[in-house]
């Protein structure tokens, strides 16, 4: 191996270029400078985090505004200012990110695996109706965008 070579291993690593507060309460919008996201610009719902963990109850509570939140140095985090404590890495974001589904991905979802309304409303445990609405224009809850997941491992076995 010379000097110039790199070795690599794994996945890159995420790192955040920009961020700043959302259409939702707990939701941020991200620009992604490196990992598997990068070059793109997506809304990411942070409430899973900051409803897990007690550190956070200061946002849950608004004791620390959630719009006083920037890029973390290297872009490798959110951050608070002034609240050290108050830190959510971009590994955690783009999990949350790979978490959601859009109503786009969730048609796309349908058709790959061959799923009539009535037979996605079956496996998904959900009624016909919900299925039609998340097709089209109602916001996916992130239960049914995990549930999707499985199922098109399970289905493609």
């Amino acid at each position: 191996m010379s000097e110039t070579d790199i070795v690599t291993v794994g996945r890159a690593l995420p790192k955040l270029a920009g961020v700043e507060p959302g259409p939702g309460r707990f939701a941020v919008t991200v620009r992604w400078a490196e990992g598997t996201r990068a070059g793109r610009a997506e809304i990411v719902d942070l409430a899973p985090v900051i409803f897990t963990f007690k550190v956070f109850k200061p946002l849950r509570d608004g004791a620390v505004p959630f719009a006083d939140l920037c890029l973390g140095e290297w872009g490798a985090s959110v951050v608070w200012p002034g609240h050290d404590d108050l830190d959510i890495g971009a590994e955690t974001i783009e999990e949350l990110a790979e978490a959601a589904m859009t109503n786009a991905d969730f048609s796309t979802f349908l058709r790959r695996n061959n799923l009539t309304l009535d037979a996605a409303a079956a496996h998904l445990g959900i009624a016909r109706r919900l299925v039609a609405y998340y097709a089209k224009e109602r916001e996916i809850p992130r239960y049914i965008a995990l549930a999707c997941r499985e199922l098109d491992r399970s289905l493609t076995r």
